[in-house]
């Protein structure tokens, strides 16, 4: 096995931070891996934005629920759906952009922003810096589009914790190969044994660290029976992102 690969299964979230900043040439090379990587027809529908600022890395924490890492690492990293940044191209050509109000122009542009997420993560861990995403940045998304000041058809999807462990927290467990990868067809019983199995792994971690019993289906269900953020929709149709199409 490579290392590149034994970087990517020794993933683990990093919520304890130290106060040692992450150096230009190793954010440089983060970004640069981020940017590199394939976006639908090369459309380069994303944008990442550096927050550095200490009031800002503040405030953001607050928007996404508290999470107090936010503020404690030197860096973070917002990853952002850009269709201005196409529609652009069409202002230039004269044609005018009808994509991103569509399911379609949602789903290419997040998408092309989580695979320039997953390419930082690596190039982080791979630096042996430490990393946490935030999903929590669309729990208040005008919030942090007035914050970040983003223009229409853009829209916060993600962000990317960067710094220094203080301390490397236990790698959490993952679903089986069968309920992860099918061959030819979707194998729906699989995924359901999985799940089961699955279930009894995670309560044995959890136990294991002290926390009170619990397991994953129990987790997912609890929060999958609501939209727990529930602001994202119609700052999405303020955004320009109608999904009507």
């Amino acid at each position: 096995m490579n290392k590149t690969i034994e970087t990517i299964n020794n993933h683990r979230s990093i919520r304890q931070y130290t106060k040692q900043d992450v150096d230009e040439e190793q954010l440089t090379a983060i970004l640069e891996a981020a940017r590199s990587m394939p976006t639908s027809i090369h459309g380069q529908q994303l944008s990442i934005i550096v927050v550095k600022d200490s009031k800002r890395k503040q405030k953001i924490s607050e928007l996404a629920g508290n999470q107090v890492w936010v503020a404690q690492a030197p860096v973070f990293l917002v990853f952002v759906m850009d269709m201005n940044k196409t529609a652009k191209a069409g202002e230039i050509t004269g044609l005018k952009q009808v994509l991103h109000e569509s399911a379609e122009g949602v789903l290419v542009s997040s998408f092309d922003a989580g695979l320039a997420m997953g390419a930082a993560i690596i190039a982080a861990e791979s630096l042996d810096l430490g990393i946490v995403p935030i999903g929590g940045i669309r729990r208040n998304p005008q919030e942090m589009i007035d914050l970040l000041e983003l223009p229409e058809k853009t829209f916060p999807v993600a962000g990317l914790v960067v710094g220094h462990p203080a301390d490397l927290s236990a790698r959490k467990p993952r679903m089986s190969e069968k309920g992860f990868i099918h061959t030819e067809t979707y194998d729906d019983g699989a995924v359901k044994d999985a799940v089961r199995e699955f279930d009894e792994t995670m309560a044995e971690y959890y136990r294991n660290r002290g926390d009170k019993e619990s397991n994953w289906s129990s987790q997912v269900s609890g929060l999958y029976q609501s939209v727990y953020y529930p602001k994202v929709y119609p700052v999405l149709k303020s955004q320009n992102f109608l999904l009507d199409k």
